[in-house]
Order: C-alpha cells, then structure tokens, then sequence
C-alpha cells in the first residue's frame, strides 16, 4: 500500500523508508516561524538553560500582530524581540509594516514544496498551498526547536477532498472552505492531514488554494495541501530560498475518508456567530445589518480579493453607516495595488485603508468592535470576542460578500453586482 502526502513527508524527514498513520518521529523542520509571541517564547527558550539558539538561519520572525505598536506593552514586546532576534543572529526578522506572516512567508520564498514547516500560529497551515508540511504547534514546543532544532511529531491520518466542477464567479474559494467546514464541522478533520484535489483546485490561483488550507485549521486539521504544480512553480520562481523537492501522495495511497464537492453547484456561503462551522447559503442571512466590513486578513487579503472588492465598489459609496476596513496581507499587496489604482476606487468608494498586519482581526486595534454591532469580515474565525467586544457579532464571507454588503449595509448577495 502506498503513502499519502504526510506520510511520505515525514518518513523522508525522518530518514525512513516508510510510516505509519499514529507513529511518532523526531524530524528536524526546515522552517520555524514566528511572530509577536516570539517575546514570551524566547522567555520559555530562557529558562532551557542553552546559551543561543542552535540554529538561528532556521528561524523566520515577522513582527504583525498589534503593528504598529498601540499601546506600550506591545512597544515593549516588540523592542524585546529585536534584542532577541540581534543577540541570536536571527537573519530573516520582518519588522512592522512588512506583512502578515502568512503571506510574507511564501512571499519571501521561505513557503517551499516538500518542506517542513512549523509555526507558533495555527494558521501556519497556510503553506500547503505550496505543497509543504505546515502545522502550527505551541509556544513551548517553539521554545524547545529553538535550544534544539528538533521536535515530535505523530503521523495524522489523511483525507482526500475532492472538489470537482469549477467556481462559477462571484464564488470563490472562500465560499467553498466556509462550505466544507459547515459540512463536516468544526472538528470534522480533527489532526487530520486534508488533501485538497480534483478539476477545481487544478483551476485555482496560488492565493485561493491558500485560502483553503489557510481555513483547514477551522475544521480541526493539523495541515491542508495542495499538489505543486505549474502556478506553483512559476510563483516560486525569482523567490524561492534554496533548493526544494516537492513531494506527491501515491496513487494507492489508504486514506480515512474520501470527501466529493461540486464547486460547479455552490453559491455565496456565510458563517454566522459564533463559530466557523454556523455556514449557511447567503440567502439564509441576506438583509442583517452591518455596521462594520473588514476585507483583508492573512485569509483574505491578496490582489485577487481586493480586486473583486474594487470591480463592486467601482462608482458605489459604502453605506453610510458602514465602516469599510481594506486590510493588504502584506506591503509588496499593497503597492501593487496603489500602481493598480485598486486602493484607489476602495478609497474613493469609503474604505479606510490599513497597514498591513493581522489588525482588526484578532481584536487588539483597528476596528474593534463596540457591544450590539456587526462585522462581515474576510477573515478566518468570528468566534465570540474575537474582534473586541463579546456582544459583537462577526459573520464570515467572501471579498465579493463583504464589498457588496458594505454598500448595502446590509449582508447581501454578491451575485445582485454581477
């Protein structure tokens, strides 16, 4: 019987011939990762007793939690980092205002077919959009590959999902993941390695099969991927750091579940407070007032989302009382759409432009919300208090969802603008 993708992966990373679904290995990841957390990891590193970090060229930090600093403990956190990051020779550290790690990461060519990434943020799944192993793991454990460059980890099961037909437009592939977890649940997937296959993923751009298994954390997955192929290559092109060999599943691999979709047949999806799991079709929530919209996020907010955002903003006024919120993923997003003329028309059409960052989306600045208010938000999770305030409301869709609503002011279906 042949391997799946995470089987085989780990087996190479572990210099065996062959694993098994629960077994255990010590590997060595290729990338570790972290962001605004790396100041209390590297308090936990502290008290290991080592002098340095083992090896610090294996290290990415991209400072965009709380960027830039709102308050003066975040100041502190971030002034900390960078002594850490000086002290242990750490080479790439991307400072604020450079991006969301998820997206600086493949950005700089650090997100690689057949490698291991591990990250102290759970949606460092994010990478298997590039056909890498990538599992976020806890603060303690990123604390231990700093003093020793190595970790365990057991072998998950796999599912297959194959999504078949072809997204009819406005759906995107934000709708499609929404759809997914609303089916099999939260922890539908749970440690689960879920490989995302069939016509319609063939046909997606490099950022929508991002948005899947940036998601497949939200349905319990220890990681998501998709098979390396052309787009791939050429988006790697002129950033790949070193070497790689990309790794593909076997065509007689056993997996736990085989899970069918027809993208052809699927509308607009919302997620409904409080969990990502609350999807409905669009229609089941069309006319709840919003008094926020957030378009961005490390899920959400590459050229490909903010240009749908643009083509339904295009000579339209967000609602009055409506707060557009245009959040890039990262800065090279942001100045190609500024030559674009895309930040432009969002701009001029209401939205308030931010710096790129996570923001908004975890609640600590930058649109938080206020009790009794609504948010459509692009981002990854609407769980209660996430944006701020516990008698808030956040619904989950997609850019073309979120824009159309914001000049409706109310959550609308997108297909109305086209």
């Amino acid at each position: 019987m042949g391997m799946t993708f995470a089987q085989k992966i780990l087996a190479a990373k572990a210099g065996l011939d062959s694993i098994d679904v629960g077994q255990i290995v010590e590997i060595e990841p290729d990338v570790c990762l972290s962001h605004d957390n790396t100041a209390a990891i590297a308090k936990k590193f502290a008290k290991i007793g080592v002098s340095s970090v083992k090896d610090p060229d294996k290290f990415v930090i991209v400072l965009d939690h709380t960027v830039p600093a709102s308050e003066e403990k975040y100041a502190q956190n971030h002034k900390e980092i960078r002594e850490f990051v000086q002290m242990n020779g750490i080479r790439s550290f991307y400072d604020v205002g450079v991006g969301i790690c998820h997206q600086v990461l493949p950005e700089k060519g650090f997100a690689l077919p057949g490698r291991l990434i591990l990250g102290s943020d759970s949606h460092t799944t994010t990478y298997g959009a590039f056909g890498a192993f990538s599992a976020g793991i806890g603060r303690s454990e990123m604390a231990v590959l700093y003093a020793t460059s190595r970790i365990w980890l057991k072998t998950p099961a796999s599912f297959k999902m194959v999504i078949h037909g072809r997204l009819q437009d406005p759906v995107s592939a934000k709708d499609l993941i929404l759809h997914i977890i609303g089916s099999i649940g939260a922890d539908g997937a749970l440690y689960k390695s879920v490989e995302y296959t069939g016509k319609a993923v063939e046909a997606m751009s490099i950022g929508s099969r991002m948005v899947l298994c940036n998601m497949a954390i939200e349905m319990g997955a220890k990681n998501g991927y998709c098979i390396p192929d052309e787009k791939t290559y050429a988006f790697l092109a002129d950033r790949a750091e070193g070497e790689y060999t990309a790794v593909f599943p076997d065509e007689d691999a056993e997996y736990e579940q085989m899970l069918e979709f027809d993208a052809s047949a699927l509308g607009p999806q919302v997620a409904r407070p409080h969990t990502v799991d609350n999807v409905s079709p669009v229609e089941d929530v069309v006319g709840i007032p919003i008094q926020q919209a957030l378009l961005g996020t490390c899920t959400n907010g590459r050229m490909e989302d903010l240009r749908v955002a643009a083509k339904i903003l295009e000579g339209r006024k967000v609602a009055n009382d409506v707060r557009l919120l245009v959040l890039p993923a990262s800065q090279e997003i942001l100045l190609e759409a500024l030559k674009e003329g895309v930040i432009d028309t969002l701009v001029r059409a209401g939205g308030m432009l931010l710096n790129p960052g996570c923001g908004p989306c975890l609640g600590a600045h930058q649109g938080v919300m206020a009790p009794g208010e609504a948010t459509i938000s692009t981002a990854n999770r609407n769980f209660k208090g996430r944006m701020g305030s516990r008698d808030a409301e956040i619904y989950l869709g997609s850019p073309a969802t979120v824009a159309a609503s914001a000049v409706t002011g109310v959550i609308t279906d997108p297909r109305e603008f086209f």
